[in-house]
């Protein structure tokens, strides 16, 4: 079960015992008809099967048109004559009889929005046609903010009414809860990929143009091959959108960043792949292997190492693909590596590996953070496991630069 259906099913609870007898009054069969249940099973499913339809647009946040979108699910969910969300300042939307007292509705709402406390009120209707005679409003709170309420309307008082919208109340509460989750990871995610491409060093850049001007007079067409391939390394690292790619695309873009700097050191840097295809299309985190080969090409020739030798394999684990880069340079102090990974490392010290190890536990769980072997003189192997399939995990078509 998702955190997002466990929340559900915990906000609901009491709701399938006051507002689903609600459904349950109205959607009972005559007697005899046992092939679908009794009342209060039907009840329960009629309410979760509600609740799963109005969740959606909630989870776009508070406004006019999820609101709209929402309404007639949540006032089915209540049975109820009239159902009305506001958000702090208006209505936001209405569904069911009595319209006209939409514009009477914020008044009576100025003490639940200043303290967050559920209200009930006589609709003081002149109209005798008019089925509303009594209202509960019941409030809307995210991280401790009242954003909104939810007022439900009745022929009469009813007591089981009031529980009921208090119930459903919290579940709008949390669907909007995992909306700011949502939205805040979104961020937190693009920041990170903006960390990641600040890293892409200038003199690589400055090199990569060098080493492609130096081919210019010499071999022509190589130096044409090699700047079609910095144009697309330069394209896929700066695409616009896509929080997810495939390993298809990340090892061709890894292909066309190790083509630029093989260009600038030639034999001095040698790099064996082995690829099966039956996992290219596994789903990972944009810009997710790149910084580790990255990271390999830095250590692999750093200091006084005049030749270095890179494996990267990918290889069918399973339910698992296995992702595995290897060097053969100077390595590192094992708790040296430990405070990269913690993000003590210096901001320029290791950004990527603790930026990747990151998040893969953020998308696909603790169990698959880099599992990295090394020490000094010894090099470094990183091992990256990706599980095949992940729900939410889906990878988009490349984009263009942003």
């Amino acid at each position: 079960m998702t955190g997002t259906a466990a929340a559900v099913l915990l906000a609901l609870c009491p709701l399938l015992l006051a507002g689903g007898f609600l459904v349950g009054r109205r959607t009972a069969h005559p007697a005899g008809r046992s092939d679908v249940g009794s009342p209060v099973e039907r009840a329960t499913f009629e309410t979760l099967h509600t609740a799963s339809l109005a969740a959606p647009p909630l989870r776009a946040g508070l406004s006019e048109d999820t609101a709209r979108k929402a309404v007639r699910g949540l006032r089915t969910l209540l049975g109820t004559d009239a159902l009305c969300v506001t958000g702090r300042s208006a209505v936001l939307a209405w569904d069911g009889s009595g319209e006209q007292h939409a514009g009477q509705v914020m008044e009576k709402l100025a003490g639940l929005l200043a303290t967050g406390r559920s209200a009930a009120f006589d609709c003081g209707c002149g109209d005798p046609d008019c089925p509303l005679r009594w209202g509960v409003a019941a409030a809307i709170v995210v991280d401790q903010r009242v954003l909104g309420a939810l007022v439900a309307y009745a022929t009469r008082d009813f007591a089981v009414l009031a529980r009921a919208t208090d119930e459903v109340a919290r579940w709008v509460s949390v669907q909007l809860e995992l909306a700011e989750l949502d939205r805040s990871r979104t961020r937190l995610i693009e920041a990170e990929i903006k960390a990641l491409r600040a890293q892409i060093s200038p003199h690589f850049i400055f090199n990569s143009l060098a080493a492609i001007a130096s081919f210019v007079r010499t071999d022509p067409e190589r130096a044409r091959e090699l700047l079609l391939e910095f144009a697309d390394f330069t394209r896929y690292s700066f695409r616009r959108h896509g929080e997810f790619t495939t390993l298809a695309d990340e090892l061709h873009s890894i292909d066309q960043y190790l083509a630029l700097v093989r260009a600038r050191f030639g034999d001095r840097l040698s790099v064996t792949l082995q690829i099966a295809p039956e996992v290219l299309p596994v789903a990972l985190p944009f810009l997710c292997l790149q910084p580790l080969v990255e990271n390999a090409v830095k250590h692999g020739l750093e200091g006084a190492v005049t030749r270095s030798a890179i494996s990267i394999s990918a290889q069918d684990s399973g339910a698992e693909a296995e992702v595995v880069i290897e060097d053969d340079g100077v390595g590192m102090e094992p708790e040296r590596l430990r405070a990269i990974l913690r993000g003590e490392g210096g901001p320029t010290s290791g950004i990527g590996l603790s930026n990747v190890d990151e998040r893969l536990r953020q998308v696909f769980g603790d169990d698959y953070g880099l599992v990295i072997d090394t020490g000094v003189g010894a090099g470094m192997r990183i091992t990256v496991r990706l599980p095949k399939y992940r729900a939410g995990v889906h990878s988009s078509p490349a984009g263009g630069a942003g």
